[in-house]
């Protein structure tokens, strides 16, 4: 017995050695590799908030063929025919034209926040209690399919199309794209790594933007408008297969990951805890500086991204005189950049356009460094939820989309209050402000922003 013990013992030595030695080993060839399986979901969370923020500004350069620009203050409910020909070949269903003033634009613009912005801390909640990948789908799906009904909802009248856009920002939110997304990161994504594999997949809403803004113009005068939304709809929706089948919650559930990268994932993460569960430290997080730091960030740097993103294409077309082609080409060449220090840069360059005068070169430059810039910054401040509460990153993600969506719902409506009572003095006042809101979230991010795990954001201190 005594013989058999000491066997026992002497062979827990070197099978503890056997433990540690492959995990210190395949750390490094787990850190690295394009063909790993937290890249690949990587590329499949690119492509899903490509397609999902395609399907989202769609509207905003279909509008300019949608609308009769001579008719800055027409009737929201008249409506012209115009007809559609494909080159060279067939003529195509006729395709509407609505003699919607400014403000009418403006409030069908922020409607689809409407419905955005009601339920996104529940759409956090949800996809931190039922999981990042049902919900994520889910909601891409139905976008994709109410995508395809905006022609229709338009035919019918402002009310049925600002409807569809208020069911279109609730699908959103039931989607979570980014609740889910930071959701799934916290299950997959290394500390090391984390802000990489984020922000290549974050990229995906900035391609997005930009090839729809692109190619929505080239359809417009090609094929007409409505299929700008026929198009897209039905990309979205075979898209969605492809998410249900090639994502997985979590590599503890993955079939085709290799031990060692479930290994290196796992170990890498056992640190900050599991979901949270149905419990939230509610009045810990509202005390928190850190996170308020993250929630003027967000409505700020939003304030800005949505003024831009909705109000770009009409700002060319009827102050610079840009045609559609001309607008997709302007919006789509554009420098990239990141981190918070670079919200300075589209202040700056708001307040410098109403200064250019008529230089249509220099202001196109301008306003599209400024929405690529403050693109990728709203990058790398929401990482800044899984720094400070990686438990709750899904559901914190969810409380600051709120704020940064009622500045969606503000801004373009702002916008068209201004416009419409003087064309030139409103832009410059809608720059104005949005530079000043802009260098204000930057100052309040850089006094109270924190990038360590908070008290009450870590599992043993959850429940007091």
């Amino acid at each position: 017995m005594q013989r058999h013990t000491d066997n026992a013992q002497a062979g827990e030595e070197p099978e503890a050695k056997q433990d540690e030695a492959p995990l210190l080993a395949e750390q490094p060839s787990s850190r690295t590799g394009l063909c790993s399986t937290r890249c690949g979901l990587t590329l499949v969370l690119h492509i899903s908030l490509f397609m999902a923020y395609a399907l989202r500004v769609s509207l905003s350069i279909t509008i300019v063929a949608m609308t009769n620009s001579s008719h800055p203050h027409g009737c929201s409910g008249s409506m012209q025919i115009t007809e559609s020909h494909f080159p060279g070949s067939f003529c195509l269903p006729q395709a509407p034209v609505y003699s919607w003033s400014a403000e009418t634009q403006g409030i069908i613009l922020s409607s689809f926040f409407y419905g955005y912005g009601l339920t996104q801390a529940l759409g956090g909640y949800c996809s931190g209690l039922f999981g990042g990948k049902p919900i994520l789908g889910s909601g891409l799906l139905l976008s994709s399919v109410l995508t395809l009904l905006v022609p229709r909802a338009a035919e019918l009248g402002v009310s049925f199309l600002i409807g569809l856009q208020v069911l279109l920002g609730l699908a959103e939110v039931s989607g979570g794209y980014k609740t889910s997304q930071y959701t799934l990161w916290a299950k997959w994504a290394p500390p090391l790594e984390r802000s990489r594999l984020m922000n290549i997949a974050d990229a995906g809403c900035t391609f997005g933007t930009f090839f729809a803004l692109l190619v929505a113009g080239i359809i417009c005068q090609s094929l007409g408008w409505p299929f700008v939304f026929y198009i897209f709809g039905a990309v979205g929706c075979a898209w969605c297969l492809c998410w249900f089948l090639l994502v997985y919650e979590d590599p503890a559930h993955h079939p085709w990951i290799s031990a060692g990268e479930q290994e290196y994932i796992m170990s890498s993460l056992a640190h900050q805890g599991s979901s949270h569960g149905h419990s939230l430290p509610l009045v810990a997080m509202a005390k928190s500086l850190p996170l308020w730091a993250i929630t003027i960030a967000c409505f700020c740097t939003d304030w800005l991204f949505y003024m831009l993103l909705t109000s770009m294409p009409t700002f060319m077309s009827t102050v610079l005189h840009f045609d559609l082609r001309e607008v997709s080409a302007a919006l789509l060449s554009a420098p990239t950049g990141s981190s918070p220090p670079w919200m300075l840069l589209p202040a700056a360059f708001l307040v410098a356009v109403p200064y250019i005068g008529c230089s249509s070169t220099v202001v196109v430059v301008l306003l599209t460094l400024a929405l690529t810039i403050i693109s990728l910054t709203g990058a790398g401040i929401n990482i800044n939820h899984i720094d400070i509460a990686p438990r709750y990153a899904g559901f914190l993600l969810g409380i600051t989309n709120t704020f940064g969506i009622v500045a969606g719902i503000i801004a373009p409506t702002a916008v068209g209050l201004l416009v419409g009572q003087d064309l030139q003095t409103g832009w410059r006042n809608a720059f104005f402000l949005s530079a000043a809101l802009n260098l204000f979230g930057l100052i309040f991010y850089i006094a109270f922003g924190s990038g360590t795990i908070q008290d009450w954001a870590r599992e043993d201190t959850a429940g007091q």
